[in-house]
């Protein structure tokens, strides 16, 4: 569990599940994440798996909670994007569509960043995102990440353009706070 000023950045609850699966199933939401809306039972087994993978190896695409109301916003965490960069580690967000345009991606992904490079060392983290997703590319900038490449990658044998972003450990460390 991590905490900003704003969020609380915990595994999921089993009260967590409706709300995670509605921000899911929002079109909108989705568009930049591979287009289709997910079911519930999808829903329900991406928050299964990042609890048990938060468990094994301290990384997960877990909630994102505001701290004031205990609101769900959405998700946001460091996963292992080993379908697409074997040995990667890449930090995530998504969060329901009345929460856009707040800053809580950037909050909550600083706080998941400073996991990976202060307590776990790791030497790099990147960003991915559909080419047309102009907002989370912006959200990489904040974050200091540069971008790195562009590819075409396959998700559920559908093709899209991806545009990656990446930032080094050291680079972290020595930004200004």
């Amino acid at each position: 569990m991590r905490t900003t000023d704003r969020l609380l950045l915990r595994p999921y609850r089993d009260e967590d599940r409706p709300a995670f699966a509605a921000m899911n199933a929002d079109p909108e939401v989705m568009k930049y994440l591979g287009g289709e809306p997910l079911t519930r039972e999808q829903s329900d087994e991406i928050t299964a798996g990042a609890n048990q993978r938060y468990v094994a190896e301290s990384i997960g695409f877990l909630a994102v909670e505001r701290r004031s109301d205990g609101a769900f916003l959405g998700a946001c965490g460091l996963m292992r994007p080993d379908e697409w960069f074997p040995g990667e580690i890449e930090v995530g967000w998504r969060l329901a569509r009345e929460y856009w345009g707040h800053g809580y991606a950037t909050e909550a992904a600083i706080s998941w960043l400073d996991h990976a490079f202060r307590e776990r060392s790791d030497p790099r983290v990147i960003a991915v995102a559909d080419t047309p997703n102009l907002n989370s590319i912006a959200v990489m900038k904040r974050l200091g990440m540069t971008f790195d490449h562009e590819t075409e990658l396959v998700e559920d044998g559908v093709p899209f353009d991806a545009t990656i972003y990446s930032i080094t450990r050291e680079a972290w460390l020595s930004r200004e706070r």
